[in-house]
């Protein structure tokens, strides 16, 4: 059988309220991660000059069929 992982952030039990963190202040720590780019990933630098050609990766009225 597994072992029960804790919570990502501080390692303690998880709470089913706040799965699958122990609890709020993890929850919204990890929320907050998210909100500043904490989480991204590097990539190669986008010259801002290229960036108002380059396609938003959306669709827009035109590229529909």
């Amino acid at each position: 059988m597994a072992k029960a992982k804790g919570c990502p952030i501080c390692g303690q039990p998880t709470h089913a309220e706040y799965a699958p963190f122990c609890s709020r202040g993890c929850k919204d720590r990890d929320l907050l991660q998210w909100l500043g780019e904490g989480y991204r990933l590097p990539g190669a630098a986008i010259d801002p000059d290229d960036a108002e050609g380059a396609q938003s990766g959306l669709d827009t009225p035109g590229d529909r069929d």
